[in-house]
């Protein structure tokens, strides 16, 4: 979780690549072609079959969607709490390194768009969703854990400490 532009999909690949884990992308289960948002049961259901899943890494946010139903299914939650000058940047370079392309994470027919809204939305996200997502980390049961990367090297080096030996750079 965390604001767009943070690393949050890069993360969840990498971890999903050293761990055989599924990635399950909500904005792939979100979003219909044409950048149609999905009706909220319909997105809601489409979660909840993910969650069923034995095991998965679920990339993305939606906590007004589906605060519950994530928190109550998860073990551990990887919060991506980043400046906003990073996820900003993170936005400027995803826009120009994929441009018109649909991203993997994405549903098809969304191709990757410059959205002045998108990027309000980004700028504000500290100071309007942060709130929130502090409010739903506090309903976390003790069984679970959360996991805070205030900068991106932190979640470099959670990577290389969840690596099985063999999959280390230099192992033999």
């Amino acid at each position: 979780m965390g604001s767009p532009g943070s690393g949050k999909s890069t993360f969840a690949r990498r971890l999903s690549d050293i761990t055989g884990i599924p990635v399950v992308s909500l904005d792939a289960l979100f979003w219909k072609p044409g950048w149609v948002e999905s009706d909220r049961n319909e997105f809601r259901e489409r979660v909840a079959d993910a969650a069923r899943q034995p095991r998965w890494i679920m990339d993305g946010n939606y906590s007004s969607h589906l605060v519950e139903l994530r928190r109550d299914a998860s073990d551990t939650v990887i919060w991506f709490d980043l400046p906003r000058s990073t996820c900003m940047l993170g936005i400027l370079m995803r826009v120009a390194t994929s441009y018109g392309r649909v991203r993997m994470e994405m549903a098809e027919g969304c191709p990757e768009r410059v959205n002045p809204e998108f990027l309000r939305y980004v700028w504000t996200f500290r100071e309007q969703q942060r709130p929130q997502l502090l409010a739903y980390f506090e309903q976390m049961r003790p069984d679970q854990s959360l996991v805070c990367f205030t900068d991106r090297s932190q979640a470099d080096r959670y990577l290389r400490d969840v690596a099985p030996p063999a999959l280390t750079v230099g192992a033999h």
